[in-house]
């Protein structure tokens, strides 16, 4: 299974109805968590909580906006956590066992096989359900050309601090042909440094928060002097340059996660493509 991510080009109103569909897709999910809790005698799985979503399309007109296949891919994350919890209840794994709790800053609606389609150039994407998203220009590098439609499985919208994003998850058997070293290394993280391994070499840690915590300190400091603790009291909305100022936090926060992500995945790649064989140490190992 392969990622593929495109930011997605369009109006600002449509971008509104990105974030009702997502506000929609957590309440499905949500609904769904409250009627296995309120069953729980009547061993509610998987498969009732897909029918379960057809009754709340019938009983919420705005759930029924809701594509019908992003319905069950709320309802199947809720079922996720139900099943992550009673799989730690099984294997009794000491202190907390991860009891589902209701989610209430959702960020995605995943999309199955039906919900939106594909221009012939590969480069937009239309949403097709009752909220009315309409279609958006795809930006960024990959090809979708030598993929079939039908090996796109799901589409997920995704909202993040600079944008809205499509990802594409695509059914493809990655198959990487390299040609042996005869190596093998053994690694192990460390607090002082990133990773060493058992020929010597250390990699040192990059320390990208510390680096841009000098800017996340006065990013922060402006976001909190346009709090206001009365518009909260009289539960009202914060001000729009408190929204601007926290939206310039969180840019900076997405730039440093982003850096590790990048950082992790290079390295990873170059350790697998300098040996076979590639043993860590675990922390919980004594």
């Amino acid at each position: 299974m392969r990622i593929f991510e495109f930011k997605l080009k369009g109006k600002e109103k449509q971008f509104h109805y990105i974030d009702d569909a997502i506000r929609t897709s957590q309440f499905v999910r949500n609904k769904c968590l409250r009627y296995w809790m309120d069953n729980k005698d009547k061993k509610v799985n998987k498969y009732a909580l897909n029918k379960y979503c057809a009754l709340l399309a019938a009983e919420f007109p705005f759930a029924d906006e809701l594509n019908s296949m992003a319905r069950q891919s709320a309802a199947e994350r809720a079922w996720s956590a139900i099943s992550r919890f009673y799989d730690n209840c099984k294997k009794k794994i000491k202190g907390k066992k991860g009891f589902p709790k209701f989610k209430k800053h959702s960020r995605s609606v995943e999309y199955k096989t039906s919900g939106w389609k594909l221009s012939g150039d590969r480069k937009r994407l239309t949403i097709t359900d009752k909220k009315g998203i309409g279609t958006f220009k795809l930006v960024g590098t990959y090809d979708l050309h030598f993929y079939n439609i039908k090996q796109i499985k799901r589409v997920r919208l995704v909202r993040r601090a600079d944008g809205y994003y499509a990802q594409f998850a695509i059914d493809v058997n990655v198959k990487v042909e390299t040609e042996p070293t005869k190596k093998m290394v053994g690694i192990d993280l460390g607090l002082k440094y990133f990773i060493a391994d058992s020929d010597g070499n250390v990699e040192q840690a990059p320390n990208f928060y510390r680096k841009s915590e000098k800017q996340l300190n006065r990013a922060n400091r402006k976001k909190s002097k346009k709090y206001s603790s009365w518009r909260k009291k009289a539960r009202q909305k914060q001000s729009n340059n408190y929204h601007k100022a926290r939206n310039r936090y969180a840019r900076k926060h997405l730039r440093v996660s982003r850096q590790r992500k990048e950082y992790c995945k290079r390295l990873a790649y170059c350790v697998i493509q300098s040996n076979d064989l590639v043993a860590y140490v675990s922390a919980a190992c004594p």
